[in-house]
């Protein structure tokens, strides 16, 4: 099972493999350009979202596999023949490429609307069936919550990371109500999951990446409850943190004062909590 590498080294320790770890950065670096042009043309050239999806697929896999990160799925035929929604935790930029590799192609992400700014990369995400979402702008955010819903009751499965940002350190935020309230009203299961390693593989605190495994484990499918839907999101978001808490063996980090916890970007730091 993949875990957070202990800091306690030497400073000796750490000066001797400073070098192999710069290489090593270097090496991992050219290997995620070179796949990373591969999968643009792809996305430019390959005619249907499936296929795009499918390419996408192979090559987040062979950037794992050559940048020595091995990925251990398990318990895959968890997932639901028909339309679901998966959530999961969230630890490092490297968790949306891992969830590329590890899932089917059939499953498009929820992503938050910064993305589609950055270059290249935002246009990628598009090509592949990617949502993305307003977490800032209220009104904007409930036009992108709206077209999120059409997508899902038209029969889509999404993937949300539910936590919205993630932290240096690890542990567990708050879940916002946006992937389980999707769920509702689309009347499809919730699927928790649980990523592991990514942290320790690219660190938020900006530290140079390491050949890390990596594994992602699917939970049990949490179907719809019953009774009124206006009752049934909150319910499907407490039992699938509830789930994803006691499988991560992480902190729950709403146990904590939010100053005790340095958010991965400063705009998340400073702004309000947002329910979708």
């Amino acid at each position: 099972m993949p875990q957070e590498p202990p800091h306690r080294s030497s400073p000796l320790g750490t000066l001797v493999l400073l070098p192999l770890r710069l290489a090593y950065a270097l090496y991992a670096t050219a290997v995620f350009l070179l796949v990373g042009l591969t999968a643009s043309l792809a996305a430019l050239l390959l005619p249907g979202l499936d296929r795009r999806r499918r390419a996408a697929r192979t090559l987040a896999r062979t950037f794992l596999w050559a940048a020595g990160m091995k990925l251990t799925v398990r318990a895959l035929d968890r997932l639901p023949r028909g339309q679901c929604v998966i959530v999961a935790n969230h630890a490092s930029y490297l968790d949306g490429l891992v969830f590329t590799a590890a899932l089917p192609p059939r499953f498009g992400f929820v992503i938050k609307r910064e993305m589609a700014a950055v270059p290249l990369a935002g246009w990628f995400l598009h090509r592949i069936g990617s949502e993305f979402v307003e977490r800032f702008d209220r009104k904007r955010g409930a036009a992108d919550a709206l077209r999120v819903l059409r997508n899902a009751a038209n029969g889509h499965s999404l993937v949300f990371f539910p936590e919205g940002t993630f932290t240096a350190d690890p542990g567990l935020l708050k879940f916002h109500a946006g992937a389980f309230t999707t769920a509702t009203r689309a009347g499809c299961p919730i699927v928790p999951a649980v990523v592991r390693g990514t942290r320790a593989a690219l660190s938020p605190r900006g530290n140079l990446p390491r050949p890390v495994g990596i594994e992602v484990q699917i939970l049990p499918p949490i179907p719809p409850p019953p009774g009124a839907r206006a009752h049934s999101a909150p319910l499907l978001r407490a039992r699938a943190r509830e789930a994803i808490l006691a499988t991560l063996g992480e902190p729950d980090l709403t146990c904590f004062a939010d100053s005790a916890h340095r958010l991965h970007t400063e705009r998340a730091r400073s702004a309000p909590e947002s329910s979708s």
